[in-house]
């Protein structure tokens, strides 16, 4: 199979035989494999051109203290004292005195040496809300594979050390406001557009301090709220005044989040493919393949899906040979556009 307008054009390449068909994949997938590599229009928010000077600054080690838990050997990873501050709701995330923020302190460490293979990173959401599920996914996913912590989940420091133990990258999942809310409700905590400042904040308190360890943020819904420019100005200085990325989840094509991260300059990724929005084996395989056809094209692809225990089985057999493939997995903090 050729390509044409390949931004790597004069690297080394592999050129591999197809068969007419694949087990397991739709009768959509002469779509997928037909996605043009072209690099011609708007690349998205992960595609833009490097800003110079731009960093993600620094990346420390795990902050990890013996405890008596039981996980992992003993290892208790607590809340960076240099990225927090304790508040009646619990710790909430901040930037240091010496500029550090939480997206330095608990990004996941990736290796920049190979800078022209193409990158992908995977976000499982809904960790906490299902105790079988999410322990299936954090024994048997990649490391780099980046886990999205419900806020109503139960247990959730038990699994944010387990997660952070191994060494993934972790998100919070932030409930935002749907166009047919009430009707379609996120929860009681869920940040509205009609909200006083006082109780957006108050909200927005409760929901980062349901946990720690955390990169940034990733929304719940809220097809109406990022469509609504000056709410997402004002939740995205917030973020970045606190140090965190913002993940737009990509399931609204009116969303704003892109924009507005580019005028105030908040940390930001974006999901390209949601991988099982129907839950079924040859449905994921063949977004699967989507997803390396944009990470082929573009240098950076997102994916999201599910802690379902399909979508859990499909990813791990698909990262397997990923490298052997010419692809690379990364945390989502590695795909900032920066």
């Amino acid at each position: 199979m050729g390509a044409v307008d390949d931004p790597y054009g004069g690297e080394p390449v592999a050129v591999v035989p197809l068969e007419n068909t694949v087990e397991g994949l739709s009768s959509r997938d002469i779509e997928v494999v037909e996605i043009n590599p072209s690099l011609d229009g708007d690349l998205g928010p992960n595609l833009r051109p490097k800003a110079e000077n731009s960093s993600l600054g620094p990346r420390y080690e795990l902050q990890a203290k013996t405890g008596e838990d039981g996980v992992a050997g003993s290892q208790l990873i607590n809340p960076d004292p240099r990225v927090s501050e304790r508040t009646d709701y619990g710790f909430l995330p901040k930037i240091g005195s010496s500029g550090v923020r939480p997206l330095d302190a608990y990004a996941r460490p990736f290796s920049t040496d190979f800078a022209s293979i193409p990158k992908i990173a995977v976000i499982i959401g809904g960790l906490g809300l299902s105790e079988s599920g999410t322990q299936n996914a954090i024994d048997r996913l990649p490391v780099d594979v980046t886990f999205a912590m419900a806020p109503y989940g139960s247990n959730l420091d038990r699994w944010m050390q387990s997660a952070r133990s191994k060494g993934h990258e972790l998100l919070l999942q932030l409930p935002l406001e749907p166009f047919d809310f009430p009707d379609n409700d996120p929860g009681p905590h869920t940040l509205l557009v009609s909200l006083r400042p006082a109780e957006m904040m108050d909200r927005l308190a409760w929901l980062l301090t349901r946990v720690t360890n955390y990169v940034g943020v990733i929304n719940d819904m809220g097809a109406r709220y990022t469509s609504t420019r000056p709410s997402m100005q004002y939740l995205l200085e917030k973020l970045r005044e606190r140090g965190l990325m913002f993940v737009d989840n990509g399931t609204s094509s009116r969303s704003s989040s892109d924009e507005v991260a580019a005028e105030v300059k908040a940390p930001f990724s974006s999901v390209d493919v949601v991988l099982d929005t129907v839950p079924r084996e040859d449905e994921i395989n063949a977004k699967l393949l989507q997803l390396e056809g944009i990470a082929r094209a573009r240098g950076i692809a997102v994916a999201s899906g599910s802690a379902l225990p399909i979508t859990v089985k499909q990813l791990e057999i698909w990262g397997r040979d990923l490298e052997e493939r010419g692809l690379m997995l990364v945390p989502v903090s590695a795909t900032i556009d920066r």
